[in-house]
């Protein structure tokens, strides 16, 4: 394992002569500038570990981020069924970085050539940053399709604000219909549809799915039939990282528990809330969720730096920015917004895929090379072969496959919850996690549904008086 020293490195000192240990004593170096963009996985794991690594005046680190939070998505869809607090899956940037510089705001700009970014703040004037080193790890943003009523209609899985809002529409809805009588409107309120079939996807559709059922039994005026669950996949199989075997076992325990996967099926329109397939078939919704896929931030565009043909950083194993074949020195990257090379041969196109498994990985490496690079040692080739992929579908349900082996049902749920527990950084998150699901095994799930959040003032505004009246 190699060892990091405050200053340098002692192979460094011992091969430099006293005379330029005086001069460095005499005239130090003033601290590395590093900036970071992106406060998510790959932007908060590189702040977190670049803290325990940097001696005292060795650097200063900056991190920007719009949010105060980064959020472990994994979590999402256990939000949206209620299974978790929502604010249990976020982890406080200001309460877990103590040493790093925070700054609320949104790169809208970098001139690497100049060693600038501009900054812009709500409320005020944009600001310059100067830096020696930057850190790009803007993540990534939902990739939708120009569909008529997806950008009217539907919902995303990719932030804590959309898995409340899910959460809390679907109870809502319950909540509606069960005071109406048969009809188009109550079946709309009672159909839920999910766009796409990875990952996150079969996740939330599974979990929404669980939490339907569990809510039956307090809405008596509902049946079960009366509660339609569709998931419309584009290819003809869902969950490309585990084996046919068990995508195919997934579909058939989705389908025992009354929820319709489409496959090989596209979406055409969702209108006014009517979603029109491929197939022909046709049904409204009042919640429609879009999970296909994700892009790099559009915000890289906005840089100096090179990007590929599906606009992310070019980037080399050491995760440093790349042009063609030339290292643009003191350009870092890292996370959804990078095209990272897979060395394990096992990555789509050999690049890294975007997800978290990577992401905080990489965070690790890049703080350790930027490190290095300070302190002029050697830095590493980023390499991770997958170790498997685990997904809960519900209270009880999960599936588990890494190579070959597939495991499905209740103890690949157990390995779900018990991997997710420990990755959720920060010892005080894991055990906020865990209490929780521990007090809702003891109590039952929290059925409460706070919609007006929307509009906290509707309240106040409704009876405020008002002049003259």
């Amino acid at each position: 394992m190699r060892r990091y020293y405050s200053n340098m490195s002692e192979v460094t000192k011992k091969s430099r002569t006293p005379q330029a240990i005086a001069a460095e004593i005499l005239n130090p170096k003033a601290p590395q500038r590093i900036l970071i963009i992106g406060g998510g996985y790959a932007g908060f794991y590189t702040a977190w570990k670049l803290e325990k690594l940097l001696g005292k005046n060795e650097a200063e680190v900056t991190l920007v981020d719009p949010l105060p939070y980064m959020t472990y998505q994994p979590f999402l869809p256990e939000v949206a069924a209620g299974h978790i607090e929502a604010r249990h899956v976020v982890v406080s940037h200001r309460q877990h970085l103590k040493k790093t510089k925070l700054i609320s705001g949104r790169m809208t700009k970098v001139n690497h050539k100049l060693r600038k970014a501009t900054i812009q703040i709500e409320g005020a004037k944009p600001i310059t940053l100067e830096y020696d080193q930057i850190v790009m790890t803007a993540g990534a943003v939902t990739r939708t399709f120009p569909i008529k009523g997806i950008a009217e209609e539907a919902i995303g899985m990719k932030t804590i604000e959309e898995a409340v809002e899910v959460r809390n529409r679907l109870i809502g809805n319950f909540e509606r219909a069960a005071a109406m009588p048969a009809g188009p409107a109550r079946d709309r309120l009672l159909t839920f549809v999910v766009v796409g079939g990875g990952f996150a996807g079969i996740e939330t559709f599974a979990e929404l799915r669980s939490t339907a059922t569990y809510l039956l039994r307090h809405y008596p005026e509902i049946k079960f039939e009366d509660v339609k669950f569709h998931l419309i996949e584009a290819m003809g199989r869902i969950m490309p990282e585990v084996s046919l075997k068990t995508a195919e076992w997934v579909v058939a325990n989705l389908d025992k528990r009354g929820a319709k996967i489409h496959l090989n099926t596209q979406l055409e329109s969702a209108e006014g809330g009517v979603c029109k397939l491929s197939t022909g078939e046709s049904f409204a919704s009042d919640l429609i969720i879009w999970t296909a896929g994700v892009a790099a931030a559009p915000v890289v565009k906005n840089t100096d730096f090179p990007l590929d043909a599906r606009f992310r950083l070019n980037a080399n194993a050491k995760l440093q920015i790349v042009d063609g074949e030339k290292v643009l020195q003191g350009a870092w990257t890292a996370g959804d917004v990078s095209a990272v090379p897979d060395l394990t041969g096992g990555g789509v196109g050999g690049y890294c895929v975007p997800n978290a498994q990577h992401a905080v990985r990489q965070a690790k490496l890049l703080a350790k090379n930027i490190v290095a690079s300070i302190r002029g040692e050697e830095i590493r080739e980023y390499f991770h072969k997958n170790l498997g992929a685990v997904a809960g579908l519900g209270i009880g349900v999960g599936a588990f496959q890494s190579g070959k082996i597939g495991i499905t049902g209740f103890i690949a749920w157990i390995m779900h919850r018990g991997y997710h527990g420990l990755a959720m950084p920060t010892w005080e998150r894991k055990i906020r996690v865990v209490s929780g699901w521990v007090w809702n095994f003891i109590l039952g799930r929290d059925l409460v549904s706070l919609e007006q959040v929307r509009n906290p003032r509707l309240f106040f505004a409704s009876w405020a008086a008002k002049p003259g009246k």
